[in-house]
């Protein structure tokens, strides 16, 4: 059994790293507002077709060509069973709003089941949340009432779904300290790196993980 080892790079760009396994989600594209990383990706999950979630070329490097996921739908992908569901958006583009498609996935990785929200902005039905089941580390993006989930529907979002890790996502200065406020996570202190077993967070529930970008 390996660890897995989640590292973040700003707005909604993690890698995801079990073994010589690589998946990463929502890298910024060239012209997105955010930081631009680029390395090799055996699996790419984009949410959304937007500049700042939408960099799947980032993600080609050397030999290593990522499989990218870009919309609802059941995938199997090196033996990782993905599944997404649609939800509308609202973005901004340049100065004004614009609909986009979301796609939210969950997927299972050396046993840990990981649920990736993306560019939500509205609350789930209950036809996703069924779709989602059971999660082990969740990830949700922490916005305000124009722009993404607001914070404290974002709160109460992740707790109804029942995760043993929380990780917020594309927060800015204002929102983030509500929503930790509203967890009671506002004394959590931000990790490089986090490196998990699934028997590390069993006993777990609702534990909010912050990160420094890379």
């Amino acid at each position: 059994m390996f660890f897995m080892i989640i590292t973040y790079f700003g707005r909604e760009h993690f890698k995801l790293s079990v073994g010589d396994l690589v998946v990463a989600v929502n890298p910024v594209s060239k012209d997105g507002s955010g930081k631009v990383a680029k390395y090799g990706a055996d699996i790419t999950l984009i949410t959304t077709n937007h500049p700042d979630y939408n960099g799947a070329e980032q993600t080609e490097h050397g030999e290593k060509k990522p499989f990218v996921v870009h919309g609802p739908g059941e995938y199997e992908v090196k033996d990782i069973f993905i599944k997404g569901f649609g939800t509308v958006t609202k973005l901004l583009d340049g100065k004004k709003q614009k609909e986009y498609q979301n796609t939210s996935y969950v997927l299972t990785l050396d046993g840990i089941r990981v649920t990736f929200l993306g560019a939500l902005s509205t609350m789930l039905a209950p036809e996703h949340k069924e779709i989602i089941d059971e999660t082990d580390v969740l990830f949700i993006p922490v916005g305000s009432d124009t722009h993404l989930l607001n914070p404290y529907d974002a709160q109460k979002l992740a707790v109804s779904l029942e995760p043993k890790l929380i990780i917020p996502m594309d927060y800015d200065e204002k929102s983030l300290p509500i929503f930790l406020k509203e967890a009671g996570g506002d004394k959590v202190e931000p990790v490089e790196k986090l490196t998990i077993k699934k028997k590390d967070i069993e006993s777990k529930l609702g534990e909010i993980v912050l990160f420094h970008e890379m």
